[in-house]
């Protein structure tokens, strides 16, 4: 299995920036579109961002696109999210999950969930 650990969380003003690193680990044979989901203090967990394996092909929710940016490096392993102009409600905990394909990723049909990493803009 993969196990996937996200850094680079932390505290952040209004209108400031964070990039979130993801790295896999463990012995794998397939190829996966990776992602990002967030999960709020008394909602449930969102759909962010996802990326193909390839890296050619995006997808973003609506609440993020032109301020998040998802990119990835498979020689080492990793996902990253460049997050700007951060809003208070961006404020959640962080999830890198990989899935079959990107599409997957969307409908959270992922194989594989990090353990999260805290995101705190303040206003």
């Amino acid at each position: 299995q993969v196990q996937l650990v996200e850094s680079g969380g932390g505290l952040v003003q209004a209108g400031g920036s964070l990039r979130l690193s993801c790295a896999a680990s463990g012995r794998t044979f397939s190829t996966y579109a990776m992602g990002w989901f967030r999960q709020a203090p008394g909602k449930e967990r969102a759909f962010v961002a996802a990326i193909s394996w390839t890296g050619g092909n995006t997808y973003y929710a609506d609440s993020v696109k032109g301020r998040f940016t998802i990119s990835r490096d498979n020689a080492k392993n990793a996902v990253y999210l460049q997050m700007n102009s951060l809003k208070p409600e961006d404020t959640a905990v962080y999830y890198c999950v990989t899935a079959r394909d990107i599409m997957r990723v969307k409908l959270m049909l992922a194989d594989n969930w990090g353990q999260g990493t805290q995101v705190t803009v303040s206003s």
